[in-house]
């Protein structure tokens, strides 16, 4: 936080810290730095995301739809959506303030539930509860049903969310700038349960056919349940948020050093 703050002095710029990083580092305001015990607005030029994934995917929820650019640096295990690594930081901050980076838009998977629309930028997950039996869910592409799986879940993923949850479950890894979004199963009980990549315009239904609740989870995060014979809906959403990336950043040469790194 030092070295960012002095990067931050060197570009002129002032630094806005949000209420949880005051409170989490003992942050006070001094000339150039903002701390604050409010959120942040989004008046701001880009916005500076230091953690893993997670952190990341918050910053890009919160930045959803506002233009502002996340420039990511990895502080966790993997980061597949950091801009750079934790020892290219100080020159990522000189970069980050210089608007040095490209901006790729990310597309977002929009879920429609009895609380709301909530918008993933990696994946929704709809599994079953612990201690409750194997789920039953349909799904159907634009009002055909397409199959009824038994199975622990499904998860939705968004082409960069495909690297996660999906991946995991065995399903495809869809490329970024891929238009569309894939569906997998959570250990289906089925020899004949496949993935599918689904057209971006077409609206997926998923309905509950299970005898019990089935819990959603929106990046990682409890959104809710499905009760039996409910179901929710989820369409495609392009360009919902902004990462940034370095110049002539690939997304194959990032695939296997990213995943190389976990199995070495």
């Amino acid at each position: 936080m030092r070295r960012l703050a002095a990067a931050a002095e060197r570009a002129g710029v002032e630094l806005r810290l949000d209420a949880d990083e005051t409170r989490k580092h003992g942050l006070r305001p001094r000339p150039g730095v903002v701390a604050t015990d409010a959120d942040v607005v989004n008046d701001v030029e880009v916005c500076l995301a230091l953690g893993g994934d997670g952190t990341i995917l918050r910053a890009l929820r919160l930045y959803a739809g506002t233009g502002v650019a996340v420039f990511a640096v990895n502080y966790g295990v993997v980061g597949f959506l950091a801009t750079l690594d934790r020892d290219e930081a100080d020159g990522g901050f000189d970069r980050a303030f210089s608007a040095d980076f490209d901006r790729l838009e990310l597309p977002a998977i929009a879920l429609a539930t009895g609380e709301g629309v909530q918008a993933a930028i990696n994946d929704v997950s709809i599994h079953r509860q612990i201690g409750c039996r194997v789920a039953q869910l349909a799904y159907a592409i634009e009002g055909e049903e397409v199959g009824s799986v038994r199975c622990d879940g499904l998860v939705v993923c968004t082409p960069a969310g495909s690297t996660g949850y999906n991946l995991a479950n065995g399903g495809p890894v869809l490329a970024w700038g891929v238009e569309g979004y894939g569906v997998s199963f959570i250990a289906p009980h089925s020899l004949t349960a496949r993935a599918l990549v689904v057209a971006p315009q077409d609206r997926l239904t998923i309905h509950n056919r299970s005898y019990d609740p089935v819990d959603v989870s929106v990046d990682g995060r409890p959104a809710g349940q499905v009760e039996p014979g409910g179901q929710l809906s989820a369409r495609f959403l392009r360009e919902a948020s902004v990462l940034a990336q370095v110049p002539g950043s690939s997304f194959y040469r990032r695939l296997r050093e990213k995943f190389g790194r976990l199995s070495s």
